[in-house]
């Protein structure tokens, strides 16, 4: 738990622990059938990757090549462990010298080390059962997990969480299977032949930690005024905390991804925000609207390309899609939606949405040769206000003066 500079602020193997400790157990599989499984998952993803090319036009820039692994859940929660230690490595450090080397610095360190090791091994464990595929844009190479020459990207299969989705929906696995490694392995390609785009997201992410309030007070103030909104009262208030009952989800909607909610919904203060909104800077959601609008062009790409070459190669992905949408859009039981809510994990089902329409809508206008000129440069990529409106990124792009 320590390191040359004092001890972490994050007990990583301590998160590790928790997040395997809890994590759920995946579904009942023999040893024989678990080996097709993943014989299946790697072919599928081989497969996957020339579609993709074919479809997209992009392919990997040379030296770019990232691997693709298939694993489980405890796999899954170790390369993210190792994710964010790397990623997170600049702030830890700014951390460990505003906290000094003192001995009570170093046990007030080894304490919260263990708090948070803990608070995100929870996290993880909650996430570890729901992703079914992961491009790791930021991932260290190591024995168990190898990682691209250079340091980063790799594919992630999960593979028992694919066979109890496609288990839970009735669905044709072989289809399945093949379905989910072309929005995955879409992923992979925008890195690859993109290599621009993994800096240019570090570059985003290192800024909004930049940013962080490492002053512990402040950070405990506003984490408290955060609680308050979420209970239904501000600092000075006596108004008692919402019931929770009150919160409710809106049934499915037909053609989006999105799960409504009331406006005191548990998760969610009476502005429609998040948690992770509320303890945030001006500036980290600046940055923040600038990354999601990249990663809604990410996923709303992976999702089209999806869609365009399902039909072609997947005889039964009408029904895929069509039961794994009201299942996105319903989400699981009371307590998923809580936490969905509480972490801003819902956004990311209005990425899927919001992104697959500005896709769709400048390929529409403008082709397939046309869109990729939003992997030119960063200045290409649409901006919080043009994902939603893809006639202005049209505009600028195409005929505005020269980027």
């Amino acid at each position: 738990m320590t390191s040359i500079g004092g001890v972490e602020m994050v007990d990583w193997k301590l998160a590790v622990a928790t997040a395997s400790r809890l994590a759920r157990p995946g579904p009942e599989i023999g040893r024989e059938e678990a080996r097709e499984v993943v014989a299946e998952l790697r072919g599928h993803a081989a497969a996957a990757e020339e579609h993709v090319r074919a479809f997209t036009g992009m392919t990997t820039a040379e030296g770019h090549d990232t691997p693709v692994l298939v694993v489980d859940r405890p796999g899954w929660i170790e390369a993210n462990v190792a994710g964010f230690r790397s990623l997170l490595k600049p702030l830890m450090t700014k951390m460990r010298s505003r906290r000094g080397n003192g001995p009570g610095g170093v046990i007030a360190g080894a304490v919260g080390g263990k708090v948070t090791g803990v608070e995100l091994g929870v996290l993880l464990s909650f996430l570890s059962s729901r992703v079914l595929g992961q491009y790791e844009t930021f991932a260290p190479a190591t024995r168990e997990l190898p990682g691209a020459p250079d340091g980063g990207g790799r594919l992630l299969l999960v593979a028992p969480n694919i066979v109890h989705v496609e288990r839970e929906l009735g669905v044709d696995p072989h289809d399945f299977r093949l379905w989910v490694c072309l929005h995955e392995e879409t992923h992979r390609t925008q890195f690859t032949a993109v290599p621009w785009l993994r800096d240019h997201l570090e570059a985003e992410i290192q800024a909004f930690l930049a940013e962080t309030d490492v002053d512990a007070g402040t950070l405990l103030e506003r984490l408290s005024d955060a609680v308050q909104a979420f209970t239904g009262g501000r600092r000075g208030d006596t108004a008692e905390s919402a019931d929770p009952a009150a919160g409710s989800e809106s049934g499915a909607r037909s053609g989006t991804d999105a799960a409504g909610s009331a406006p005191d919904a548990p998760g969610k203060d009476a502005d429609g925000r998040s948690l992770v909104d509320l303890v945030q800077t001006p500036a980290q959601r600046e940055i923040l609207a600038r990354v999601t609008a990249v990663m809604s062009l990410l996923e709303g790409h992976a999702d089209y390309v999806m869609d365009g070459v399902g039909p072609q190669i997947v005889p039964s992905v009408v029904e895929i899609r069509e039961k794994f949408q009201r299942r996105r859009a319903a989400g699981a039981n009371r307590l998923d939606q809580i936490l969905r809510k509480l972490l801003g994990l819902d956004a990311k089902l209005r990425q899927y949405r919001d992104g697959e329409r500005f896709v769709r809508a400048v390929v529409d206008e403008v082709g397939m040769e046309g869109f990729n000129r939003v992997w030119t440069s960063p200045n290409t990529l649409p901006t919080p206000a043009e994902i939603t409106k893809p006639a202005d990124w049209v505009a600028r792009v195409h005929r505005g003066p020269e980027l």
